[in-house]
């Protein structure tokens, strides 16, 4: 039984892709101008009231010509130092295009190059439109900014000019990343496919890895190159204000691609799988029109979204890092020290995490060439590793040369240099064992997944599901007791000496305290950045794998007349389509598991991170004294408590929009496939596609106006409980994403052991896997890893909102006038309230 195409059901043909009753829902275009007008309307309030960004756009950046250093007897400025070191940056970013070439001159056979092409077209299409979402979003928060500077700070119109030019180039360089991901993805997927005939199964696993390094090393040389501009060649006085502007650039171009690229994946992927039990067709059959949908979906939620957010995250972490030294380190020489410090640190380690590639390589090449089966996980493991071994001995090398020799008020600190190397060896360590932690619950070779395999025989899809969420909350729990393990450890380390670096004056008349602790938390988030181009390589080898099976399956090379032949001839060897199969079915496998352990350290980092903002806004309202933080007052329970409601608000939010755009491509998919065609028609596939885009963008409206109204409306609210529920922001988004991330990932795995080890494709097992893994889908790739960007989002529009309620505040009392900020919180609360209430109302499923 089948479904004619769209050609014998004119109103299916006549159908706009994802239409809804326009009584339920308003046109997407309606709804874009309010919302709009909804966000224009929060801008103008952020606008009015008063001045903001102040102790962060103030910060006076030293002259890094103060900071001098005598390496091997040679003395040296810092700003000659950062100089000299950014042509080793020039040089990782050839090293990155290199890898591209070698890539895009590999052999692969027309009809997969075909293919490839397609699903480049529609992930362009794509991303151009993602574009105009975020040049939409831009021109309102730019207007909003351009308001501020010129008309409350009296700026100057270049300075201002070069704030905006810079939040651009924050916001391009994300979208840039992106863009690039996808070129090399699209190259490898087909060439992929391809190596798989050959019956040499390591150049399966090398491809794909070559396109991760490749997108890892530009993604990081690309953000250090752009920081490092800002740094050198930009006026002292306008640096802090450039940095903040790049910073809320990126963080936009993040939180967009993200949020958006992980609805849009999902809808996709589920209405794709869906297929495989109602119609009994095969993985990845040519004829569902859902596939194209499918691969492009994965290039956009898979790898848009991570390289857009590990570019962003690096960003954010370094300017946290550079605005905590300034505040916190009196001595201007000891600042710009520190500052060339980092930044040469940085250098080294892009540097040789491109070292550790071409070393695990030349491991690989020795122990696997000519082999027909190993781990397809052990190379990549590997790879880990030598890079984590690399950057650590480079972080102690780096800071016993630089920073040996600092001392402070004439006291010598010998001591500073291992402190902080071992401190940021903290970070390095859990980008390495997190991914081992995830392992044990999301490997297709891990007891928790076989479990789950074993519960869906006797039990069915209600065992499977209770499985993967029992996975996901013990993963949580270990890799919680792993990340607070190596915090304790940095703080101990801290507590030896680190105060008498860095001291603050958090309320006026009182002592300064010692912040070298928190100092240490930021530190530990740079360690977890440390070896950045191999944590994004192995999670951009799975959209790779994943697109390279899909490949394989709508090129139909295999039913092409003379092609063993013609392969023969043209590329001199004997295809082999069966292995090839089965080698792209246990890549894809490793695939899952790597992108699934990629997922915890960039949420870890994110958390780790926002800790360093969240201590600039508690040194702002303390210096205001505003601020009497004490688990006894009610205040702060409740911030609490309003930070976890937002957490379950947003997973809600985002999976609401999933399903919904999952139902109607379902709906639209069951209405026009056609089970006697050889492949889907281009149209019905640009019809899912279209579905797909629309929906993730309604959804992503709803979530950002929400985001920036309840952060601006609990700012003005009570200093107290705001920071308690930008802390409850961290701490309850850390452990929902790590749950959600780890139980998709085994639920994945679960369903590739039953097809690829099992081969038991089309049983009622294989049903209760497909149903797990649709199920998983939204939690591992849509709403998990968006919470990263929202906890970054929240905790630096959060530096925003509570400058402009602190200001509010003190013209009020100054003025003797009436304090107005709970009144206007409650406006806010109110706009967002209505927003939270279309997260799910406005796209509801309509009832039959």
């Amino acid at each position: 039984m089948h479904t004619t195409s769209a050609e014998t059901h004119p109103r299916a043909a006549t159908q706009v892709a994802g239409d809804v009753p326009p009584r339920r829902f308003a046109s997407l275009t309606n709804f874009t101008r309010w919302a709009q007008r909804a966000l224009f309307a929060i801008a103008l309030i952020a606008c009015n009231a008063g001045s903001l960004w102040a102790s962060e756009a103030d910060l006076a950046i030293p002259d890094l010509h103060q900071g001098r250093f005598v390496i091997f007897g040679n003395e040296i400025s810092g700003y000659n130092l950062l100089l000299y070191g950014s042509f080793v940056i020039c040089g990782t970013l050839g090293i990155s295009l290199y890898l591209r070439r070698q890539i895009a001159m590999l052999p692969a056979h027309e009809s997969m190059l075909k293919v490839a092409e397609i699903i480049y077209q529609t992930c362009r299409t794509y991303l151009i439109q993602q574009g105009k979402f975020l040049i939409l979003l831009f021109l309102i928060i730019a207007a909003a900014m351009a308001y501020y500077f010129l008309k409350l700070q009296d700026e100057t119109l270049k300075t201002t000019g070069l704030v905006l030019l810079f939040s651009i180039i924050g916001m391009i360089g994300s979208y840039w990343v992106a863009w690039y991901g996808i070129r090399v993805n699209t190259y490898a997927n087909a060439r992929t496919a391809f190596a798989s005939l050959r019956g040499e199964p390591l150049d399966v696993v090398n491809i794909p890895l070559r396109a991760g390094m490749s997108i890892g090393l530009f993604l990081i040389s690309l953000e250090l190159v752009m920081m490092v501009i800002i740094l050198l060649f930009l006026p002292r006085e306008i640096v802090g204000y450039c940095f903040l502007g790049f910073a809320i650039g990126e963080s936009l171009g993040a939180s967009v691609l993200r949020i958006a690229g992980g609805i849009f994946t999902k809808i996709a992927d589920i209405g794709s799988d869906l297929m495989k039990i109602v119609f009994n067709v095969k993985e990845d059959d040519p004829r569902n029109p859902g596939v194209i949908a499918d691969c492009t979906g994965d290039n956009a939620g898979d790898s848009v979204g991570p390289t857009a957010d590990g570019f962003e995250t690096y960003g954010v972490t370094g300017v946290a890092l550079i605005a905590f030294i300034t505040l916190a380190v009196p001595n201007v020489d000891i600042q710009a020290k520190l500052i060339v410090w980092l930044f040469a640190m940085r250098f080294l380690m892009d540097f040789m995490s491109g070292v550790s590639y071409f070393v695990n390589q030349s491991i690989s090449e020795t122990k696997y060439r000519g082999l027909k089966e190993f781990d397809f996980e052990a190379p990549l493991t590997r790879l880990i590793w030598i890079a984590a071994i690399l950057c650590i001995t480079t972080s102690f090398g780096m800071s016993w040369l630089l920073i040996g020799d600092i001392s402070v008020g004439g006291k010598a600190m010998p001591q500073l240099w291992w402190q902080l190397a071992t401190i940021i060896g903290c970070g390095t360590l859990a980008a390495v064992l997190i991914p081992e932690f995830t392992k044990v619950f999301t490997s297709s070779h891990s007891r928790h997944v076989h479990e789950i395999v074993t519960a869906s025989r006797e039990g069915g899809p209600s065992l499977t599901i209770l499985s993967g969420i029992v996975a996901g909350n013990f993963s949580a729990f270990w890799n919680g007791m792993l990340i607070t393990g190596l915090m304790a450890g940095a703080y101990f380390v801290s507590l030896q000496g680190l105060d008498e670096l860095m001291m603050v004056t958090l309320q006026e008349g009182l002592d300064p305290v010692g912040v070298g602790s928190i100092f240490a938390f930021g530190l530990v988030a740079f360690g977890f950045l440390c070896m950045g181009p191999v944590n994004i390589a192995v999670d951009s080898y799975g959209p790779v794998t994943d697109n390279a099976q899909s490949i394989f399956e709508l090129a139909q090379t295999e039913s092409i007349p003379g092609i063993h032949e013609q392969i023969k001839r043209d590329f001199g060897f004997e295809p082999d389509f069966t292995m090839g199969k089965h080698y792209l079915e246990a890549n894809d496998s490793a695939g899952n598991t790597f992108k699934a352990t990629a997922k915890p350290v960039l949420i870890g980092t994110a958390v780790v991170g926002a800790t360093t903002m969240i201590f600039s806004i508690i040194l702002l309202l303390g210096r205001a004294g505003y601020l009497r933080l004490s688990l006894t007052d009610a205040p702060v329970l409740l911030g609490f408590m309003a930070g976890g409601s937002v957490i379950y608000w947003f997973c809600g939010a985002s999976m609401q929009a999933v399903t919904t755009g999952a139902y109607r491509a379902v709906e639209y998919i069951k209405k026009n496939m056609d089970l006697t065609k050889k492949e889907a028609d281009i149209e019905d596939s640009k019809a899912i596609v279209k579905i797909c885009t629309q929906y993730a963008q309604k959804g992503m409206w709803n979530i950002f106006i929400t985001l920036m109204a309840i952060t601006l409306a609990f700012a003005f609210f009570d200093p107290n409980f705001f920071v308690a529920y930008l802390v409850s922001i961290a701490v309850f988004g850390l452990f929902q994403a790590i749950y959600m991330a780890n139980a998709g990932g085994a639920w994945d795995n679960a369903k590739k052991l039953v097809e690829v080890d099992l081969k038991e494709k089309g049983t009622p097992l294989h049903e209760a896997s497909v149903i797990g893994d649709t199920v998983g889908d939204p939690f591992k790739d849509t709403s998990s890893v968006a919470l990263n960007p929202i906890i970054k989002f929240s905790t630096l529009f959060g530096l925003l909102a509570v400058e402009i309620a602190v200001k509010m505040k003190e013209a009020a009392h100054a003025g003797g006038t009436r304090d107005y900020t709970s009144a206007i919180g409650a406006v806010l609360l109110a706009i967002a309230l209505v927003f939270v209430w279309r997260s799910f109302y406005a796209m509801r499923i309509p009832q039959a």
